[in-house]
């Protein structure tokens, strides 16, 4: 069954043969279990639990070494480069793809998809469900659905009435920006492999490459935003002048460092990581096999692992409530586990970008690629502002690197200018996420549909119009921060 979560997906695939565990490795995505591959295999080395060790050892000792070049080196203190993206960078450029120095294994993409639901449950149980961020999900419900329909409708509509007829594209290729950008690997993967069942040979590669693209996209232009929005005091949770513990990454005086948690057991009962950590993990489990029965029901549907993690999540925490423990888990405790999961997700995500091009395509894919920019750029420095007010930059950070990459990636670029998560963005994203996650689905599963029954400029038509209307109707309405604030502030003048 190949496995899809909303960061990303693995260019690898693990069978059995001859009772033993193989990691079978392919410069594009495959799945044995459905058949469907891309290449021939061009290595396989057996994976056992020590490959696990070995690979989280080397990222491990990344993240150190990310951490310290950002507290001796003024570039990484001027970028605010988390250790985790620098060790992601390492890690792609020390790696197999590269240079070959560190022999990760073949399922280092692989972890991005639990580690990511790790993330979301444990965001489900440490959340603060108050009326500000119910109001805030309003919006970022609109925008995220905006942003989203509105790249696929735009790109598949400039693929066929533009690429095509110019550079004699097929009618699917302005459909691989969005399967790399907003979607990701994972959309790459299950678009890309259904439109070659269907005999597009070249769509999982273009996909990975857009998805390629975008990541380093996101990260790039992510870290340019960021020091901007930091400078000229546009984040609502950091100052305007950094202190050095901010620059550094490092708290020097033991006084002022804070606590990670609080314990709620007795540990001669149980160790309260323990516990936190046992509920969390089970939450996972039990949406992988939540998303296992629905699968076996309806072959056709793949719900992310992430987004039913945060559904089981929101059950367990009302079944808490219910009999009367909704203190059970430590909020601080269990944010704490999902920042740590949420560093190796970083790490591993960006050091297991396997970089592909295609020769034939790349003048079209290097105009495709410039005009996904600047989309993602409206949508940043125009739509964030209208649709979250005066605390637009941390949203818009986060949906930068969201749409341009993956939400894994939108998280990384969200720590930096939000190193706590005090604002409410991911709160708000949970809640939003209930609503929006029929459009992200629903796309995966139509859009190779559509290309195969030739109804791909409908679906471009379609996902353009529901993104006009979901963006204009709150403004039109005067519903957006925006909107109220220039309301307000022409009241203001009238009185005058």
């Amino acid at each position: 069954m190949v496995s899809r979560d909303g960061s990303g997906m693995t260019g690898h695939a693990r069978y059995s043969e001859g009772g033993h565990n193989k990691v079978v490795r392919r410069s594009g995505l495959t799945c044995p279990a459905t058949g469907l591959h891309r290449n021939e295999v061009d290595n396989a080395v057996e994976y056992t639990p020590y490959s696990l060790l070995i690979d989280v050892g080397w990222i491990s000792l990344l993240m150190v070494v990310g951490n310290l070049l950002r507290r001796k080196i003024g570039l990484f203190q001027r970028l605010l480069m988390p250790a985790s993206i620098t060790a992601g960078l390492l890690g792609l450029l020390f790696g197999p793809q590269v240079l070959g120095w560190i022999n990760f294994s073949g399922q280092i993409g692989t972890y991005t998809s639990i580690l990511i639901a790790f993330v979301f449950a444990s965001m489900a149980y440490s959340m603060d469900l108050t009326p500000s961020v119910r109001t805030g999900a309003k919006n970022m419900w609109s925008y995220s659905t905006g942003m989203f329909m509105g790249q696929w409708g735009l790109f598949i509509l400039l693929g066929i009435y533009f690429f095509q007829p110019v550079f004699g594209t097929e009618s699917w290729f302005g459909m691989m920006l969005p399967v790399g950008f907003v979607g990701g690997f994972g959309t790459a993967a299950a678009v890309g492999t259904s439109l070659e069942g269907a005999g597009a040979v070249a769509a999982s590669s273009l996909g990975f490459m857009s998805a390629t693209v975008g990541t380093l996209s996101a990260i790039v232009g992510g870290l340019i935003f960021t020091s901007w929005g930091i400078r000229t005091g546009r984040t609502s949770t950091m100052p305007k002048k950094l202190p050095w513990e901010l620059r550094s990454g490092y708290i020097d005086d033991l006084g002022a460092r804070p606590s990670i948690g609080r314990a709620t057991t007795n540990p001669s009962a149980i160790e309260p990581l323990a516990l936190h950590l046992g509920f969390v993990m089970l939450t996972v489990m039990i949406a992988y096999l939540v998303n296992g029965f629905i699968n076996d029901v309806f072959p056709t549907v793949s719900i992310p692992l992430f987004a039913m993690s945060f559904v089981i999540g929101l059950v367990g925490r009302i079944l808490l409530g219910a009999v009367g423990r909704k203190d059970f888990l430590d909020k601080g405790t269990v944010s704490s586990m999902s920042g740590a999961a949420t560093d190796y997700l970083i790490a591993f995500g960006v050091a297991s970008i396997v970089p592909a091009a295609i020769a034939d395509y790349w003048v079209p894919l290097a105009l495709l690629f410039v005009l996904g920019i600047a989309y993602c750029v409206f949508v940043f420095f125009v739509l964030s502002p209208e649709f979250f007010g005066e605390k637009w930059l941390e949203r818009g950070i986060f949906s930068w690197g969201w749409a341009t990459a993956a939400v894994a990636t939108g998280i990384a670029l969200l720590k930096i200018v939000d190193p706590k998560l005090k604002s409410g963005t991911l709160n708000e994203y949970g809640v939003a996420y209930v609503g929006f996650a029929p459009f992200e689905i629903g796309m995966t599963i139509l859009a190779p549909i559509a290309v195969i029954v030739g109804l791909t400029a409908g679906l471009g038509w379609l996902s353009l119009l529901i993104a006009l209307a979901v963006l204009l109707v709150p403004i039109f309405l005067g519903r957006t921060p925006g909107r109220q604030r220039k309301a307000a502030a022409a009241a203001a003048t009238a009185e005058a």
